[in-house]
């Protein structure tokens, strides 16, 4: 099985929907990779092709998650509710709820993985631990996604114009600068 993940960005910061897409695209595919290795791997030292996987993507995690959550709340959602004639920050407030418990798991499922690499075994009680972390950031994740890509961002781009879009743009920008 391959455990490499591309993660050359498919769209630019002039097109910020499509930004914070790509962007989920490679966190599916790095959460793909934490929760395939706690399963398959448990039991068992780390071969060197998972550790080579796991690696990019806990610091996949640490750098972008971050930058991401701000990307949405700080900017998106921030227009989104600037521009909100009525109270839909009810969605917003539940992705942002989102964001704080993915933050905890990811902890988590980094503190083990850590442990795990640097000492070569975890206890069957800490296995368990990520397993579950690891199911749970999955499941988090997907309905997430699910809710910002059905709802938020087609709203988004009804509600922003280009104008707005280039600003949120340039916002994502800064934070990488």
């Amino acid at each position: 099985m391959a455990l490499q993940v591309d993660t050359k960005p498919d769209s630019v910061f002039g097109d910020p929907i499509g930004t914070l897409k790509n962007c989920h695209r490679r966190m599916e595919r790095y959460l793909h990779i934490l929760w395939v290795v706690a399963d398959r791997a448990a039991g068992r030292e780390l071969a060197g092709a998972e550790m080579n996987a796991v690696r990019p993507a806990l610091e996949f995690f640490r750098v972008e998650g971050p930058r991401h959550i701000a990307d949405e709340e700080e900017s998106l959602f921030r227009w989104l509710r600037a521009r909100a004639i009525t109270g839909d920050s009810e969605e917003l407030g539940l992705l942002e709820s989102n964001h704080r418990q993915a933050a905890i798991l990811h902890a988590t499922v980094n503190s083990l993985y850590s442990a795990w690499i640097s000492a070569g075994k975890l206890s069957p009680e800490d296995e368990l631990r990520l397993q579950s972390s690891t199911e749970m950031l999955k499941r988090l994740f997907e309905e997430h996604t699910r809710l910002e890509e059905r709802v938020v961002f087609p709203r988004a781009a009804q509600m922003l114009d280009d104008t707005d879009l280039a600003a949120i743009g340039q916002e994502f920008r800064a934070r990488r600068q």
